[in-house]
């Protein structure tokens, strides 16, 4: 997060600037190219050895005034 950024932030929480800055560090070390961030993201994850779950996409709801 820049300067200018931070300057007009209301309020600061820690851990939120802490997630951040991993973010910024693990995004800059992908060369800023979110394929290969994901990329990286899920080798990590495979390599956590913990179980992976991943949810079925949700039904689609109608929107109000929306046809059925």
């Amino acid at each position: 997060m820049t300067e200018a950024a931070e300057a007009r932030e209301p309020w600061r929480d820690p851990i939120v600037a802490e997630v951040r800055r991993v973010r910024e560090k693990l995004f800059a070390a992908a060369g800023y190219d979110i394929r290969e961030f994901c990329r990286r993201l899920r080798e990590e994850q495979a390599r956590s050895g913990h179980q992976v779950i991943t949810r079925p996409p949700r039904e689609k709801r109608n929107t109000p005034g929306e046809a059925a």
